[in-house]
């Protein structure tokens, strides 16, 4: 996962995604960088519009939020239980989208 991190990183700050800024972006986090996994996602990040999954990856929760809103608002002990669900099914919506990243 830091290795999605580092090329999201680099992508944010407008540097390419290269295995020299990889090494460097996770050598910084305290992370000794694979050189395998590095080209392995420099080569599947090829030809992939990073802003465009991000913004695919983002829009089923986008969606979702409305949705939620507009249902009754349990209380107390359910209502924490409601949020803690919410919040994983939002996580896994997330990490699924990051898999768009690699094909």
């Amino acid at each position: 996962m830091e290795y999605v991190y580092a090329a999201l990183l680099l992508h944010k700050a407008g540097k390419k995604i290269i295995a020299k800024s990889m090494d460097a972006v996770l050598t910084a986090a305290g992370v000794t960088a694979d050189k395998g996994r590095v080209k392995a996602l420099i080569a599947a990040l090829d030809g992939v519009d990073i802003d465009e999954a991000l913004q695919s990856a983002a829009m089923p929760m986008a969606v979702a939020a409305p949705a939620a809103a507009g249902s009754a608002a349990p209380t107390g002990k359910a209502a924490a239980e409601e949020k803690k669900e919410e919040k994983k099914e939002e996580e896994e919506e997330f990490t699924a989208g990051l898999g768009s990243l690699f094909g």
